[in-house]
């Protein structure tokens, strides 16, 4: 399990050695693990390589520490394709998990001159903005905040927003072609947190999409904050340029 004569370094042998029981299902989501001096005997190596080991794995969303408690086995993150455009509600549809949400602002405000850009406006239009929180089977997912013009989504309702408004659009007539993101890390402010259930400065994975009818109107834009522990996005990429 650790040879110390091995070229690699004894902190990456004990993180593949916590990977792989992760991996084989030997430790499950919420085990905790042996504390620091545990494993520093067990190997008969220093507390230090095995604290190295064990951050390594905590920044790579495999483990997770609550103070005062020890360091826990993280809940799988879910594999996000960013192939097709689908909604959150059909995308946990997919997965087989109940997709809600949680209703935190739905106004009409006037446009700000970035707001305007993006949907091609001209400055202090009308539009709706609205903030809610994802679910899915219960537990916060990620925060999304869209903008969109009520001329074009009229009958805009709370009830259509907890649900899936991509089924709405249809319903409506309205057909998106196509949608461009673009994909940025963020920290959580001490609201987010509270809203995803997370800690201040957790990783998020910030998301900002435009979609646009089959005539090239503006139908909405989304910024969609994505808890990183929860969530990785997975891109496949053909070596001629085709995605």
């Amino acid at each position: 399990m650790i040879n110390k004569r091995s070229p690699l370094p004894i902190y990456y042998q004990l993180e593949t050695y916590i990977k792989n029981l992760i991996e084989s299902g030997q430790l499950n989501p919420g085990d905790s693990l042996p504390s620091e001096r545990e494993y520093a005997e067990r190997f008969e190596i220093s507390r230090m390589t095995v604290r190295q080991a064990i951050n390594s794995l905590v920044q790579s969303g495999l483990l997770y520490r609550k103070k005062g408690s020890g360091t826990y086995v993280a809940e799988k993150k879910l594999e996000q394709k960013l192939q097709g455009l689908t909604s959150f509600s059909e995308d946990m549809k997919n997965r087989g998990m109940k997709a809600s949400s949680t209703i935190i602002k739905f106004e009409e405000i006037e446009a700000t001159p970035l707001i305007a850009n993006e949907l091609r406006l001209k400055e202090s239009s009308k539009i709706y903005e609205i903030m809610r929180v994802r679910h899915a089977d219960d537990e916060p997912m990620a925060i999304e905040i869209n903008y969109m013009l009520p001329t074009i989504v009229s009958g805009l309702t709370e009830d259509v927003l907890t649900k899936s408004t991509y089924a709405f659009f249809e319903a409506s007539g309205l057909y998106i072609e196509h949608a461009t993101q673009i994909i940025e890390t963020a920290k959580a402010t001490n609201y987010q947190a509270q809203l995803l259930n997370i800690n201040e400065n957790d990783s998020l994975l910030l998301i900002q999409r435009k979609t646009y009818l089959q005539d090239g109107t503006p139908l909405e834009f989304v910024k969609s904050y994505y808890r990183g522990d929860r969530y990785k996005f997975v891109v496949t990429i053909d070596r001629h340029g085709k995605t």
